[in-house]
């Protein structure tokens, strides 16, 4: 399970102890390099980022200066407050136990506390996992953490290269994936979620991407009564959730 980092060790700075932190396995969540930066180091920097998935911003040397007077050689690391999961070895642990796997999967929710919101209700409906994809998902800081209630340190967080391929990793491994959405007539209420399930949900501008809603088990809509055309994400996913919880419980 995750283990919450302190303050002090959320930020690193300078090009040598970056590369270590790297060499090291240390979840980076974002890092800043002062624009028009050369170097060998910052070219080894870039080259250990690569396929990562670590977003990188490219900002004035006032910028870095207004984070710390210390000397950062133009470059700030963030460190992510949690330790990423892989869902190829949660899978198995489950199995083992006789557990139904339940895994929510975001696609492109970007907004931290939709996410942070998320989480706590996924830790608190029983969900065994959140997978999300290394680029194009929210920042995992201190606010996540914060609107998580804490959930976050409760709860495996599987950051993965390919959504669609970790979907067909899932669909592999026995789990049915029902992506959330408005397109279709069928209600999550007449989804059977006691099987191991992926739940898939979009975000908050656009949805589900296309190409994973074409490979998704089957779509499920939350009936709406009102004028307004959609929920809020984590509203959704509370309503989804929680069906999920009803149908396992009275199993």
């Amino acid at each position: 399970m995750n283990s919450p980092k302190s303050s002090q060790d959320s930020i690193i700075f300078g090009t040598r102890p970056i590369i270590e932190a790297l060499k090291l396995g240390k979840e980076i969540d974002k890092i800043l390099i002062q624009q028009g930066l050369l170097g060998e180091q910052v070219q080894e920097i870039k080259m250990l980022l690569k396929d990562s998935g670590t977003a990188i911003q490219y900002v004035p040397g006032q910028k870095l200066d207004s984070i710390t007077r210390k000397n950062h050689q133009g470059v700030i690391a963030y460190i992510a407050p949690i330790t990423y999961s892989r869902i190829e070895n949660l899978l198995p642990e489950l199995f083992e136990r006789g557990v139904e796997p339940m895994v929510l999967v975001l696609d492109r929710v970007t907004d931290v506390r939709n996410f942070g919101a998320i989480v706590r209700t996924a830790e608190c409906a029983g969900v065994h996992a959140i997978v999300i994809p290394q680029a194009g998902a929210a920042r995992i800081n201190e606010d996540a953490v914060k609107t998580s209630a804490g959930a976050l340190f409760n709860i495996p967080i599987c950051k993965e290269a390919n959504l669609k391929y970790t979907i067909a990793f899932l669909q592999a491994s026995g789990l049915q994936v029902v992506a959330c959405t408005e397109k279709t007539k069928t209600e999550i209420y007449d989804i059977d979620l006691n099987r191991p399930t992926a739940i898939l949900m979009g975000s908050e501008e656009d949805g589900i991407s296309p190409a994973l809603l074409k490979v998704a088990d089957s779509l499920a809509a939350i009936p709406l009564a009102g004028k307004t055309g959609s929920l809020n994400v984590s509203v959704a996913a509370g309503v989804i959730l929680y069906e999920a919880l009803r149908q396992r419980k009275s199993a």
